[in-house]
């Protein structure tokens, strides 16, 4: 799933350290080594699920051929979230795996072993924790739409609601490694510490986009 990289649209949380332009460079370059590094993947379909309805060409010229485009739907991220999973389980896929396109590519094992896992009946559900409370990665091997509704979103909370709300539902659920997004100046500070040679390898847009817009501002964009 990703929003269209507009300025003014995306990653608003990083407008004290970049421009509106500049941080929807960022989403734009962090989208790109996304979906360029899940092409390894070979033995997955691939879908892009869009937001808003009208940035179906642009969208069109960011992804790689081999994924399938189509606009997000719902009023909120857990409707739309829901209803990306009931439109590939129509279709008939049985284990699928979302994620928001634009944080650090997700390690490739990391799907290896979630797709591993929804192989096995007994645990539904699998998700990778991020680092600021909430989840990178949700999948499933079954319809389990109401794990998506009545929730709040955009807080430290979202993981410990998720897995009340599954608790509560009586469905299993395995957890990942943790992984981490890019909202905020600790969380790029963060992607700075990372020592990870395959991480900075899939990051062939990203990191030549930070270091030249550390080098234009006098401070560093993540001071």
């Amino acid at each position: 799933m990703a929003k269209a990289p507009v300025a003014g649209q995306v990653k608003t949380r990083l407008l004290s350290s970049f421009t509106a332009e500049e941080a929807a460079e960022l989403s734009r370059s962090l989208l790109m080594d996304q979906l360029n590094h899940l092409q390894e993947l070979d033995t997955t379909d691939f879908y892009l699920a869009f937001a808003p309805d009208d940035a179906q060409l642009l969208m069109e010229k960011l992804a790689p051929p081999c994924f399938h485009l189509f606009p997000q739907q719902g009023d909120d991220l857990g409707a739309r979230m829901a209803a990306v999973f009931e439109r590939l389980f129509q279709i008939g896929h049985k284990n699928i795996v979302l994620i928001g396109g634009d944080l650090p590519p997700v390690p490739l094992h990391f799907f290896d072993q979630a797709y591993a896992l929804l192989e096995a009946p007994d645990k539904p559900v699998v998700l990778g924790p991020s680092r600021d409370g909430g989840y990178y990665l949700v999948g499933s091997n079954r319809p389990t739409p109401q794990i998506f509704q009545g929730m709040s979103w955009s807080h430290s909370e979202v993981l410990t609601e998720t897995q009340n709300k599954l608790a509560s539902l009586k469905v299993d659920y395995h957890l990942l490694s943790p992984w981490f997004d890019i909202d905020t100046t600790d969380d790029l500070r963060h992607l700075e510490s990372v020592s990870d040679n395959a991480l900075k390898k899939a990051m062939r847009n990203t990191l030549p986009l930070l270091g030249r817009l550390r080098l234009n501002k006098t401070t560093g964009p993540l001071d």
